[in-house]
């Protein structure tokens, strides 16, 4: 299986009210992926951080294998979140992808 986990910090000209909204889209967008994209075991995105965190949110999802966290990258349900509640409004994104 892998694990695959992205932090993004938001742009900094969203208020804080905003960043909420954007964060919201975000999760419902992402989660409302699950039992639709083949491989996809589990998706969590988080929002409530901790004052010591440097990203804005964090997506926790875990796949079948490397082959599925590919079809997932591409797959046209998560491209179209993707492209319409995530990359519009991110200034910075890391990834950490690993087996477990």
């Amino acid at each position: 299986m892998v694990r695959h986990v992205i932090v993004w910090t938001l742009k900094d000209e969203f208020s804080e009210a905003e960043k909420a909204d954007i964060k919201a889209g975000i999760k419902a967008g992402l989660e409302g992926l699950s039992g639709k994209i083949p491989g996809l075991i589990e998706i969590k995105v988080n929002t409530e951080r901790l004052a010591s965190s440097s990203g804005d949110s964090m997506l926790d999802s875990l796949f079948e294998s490397e082959e599925a966290l590919k079809g997932y990258s591409s797959n046209p349900l998560h491209v179209e979140v993707a492209n319409t509640k995530v990359r519009p409004f991110v200034k910075v994104r890391s990834s950490f992808d690993y087996l477990v």
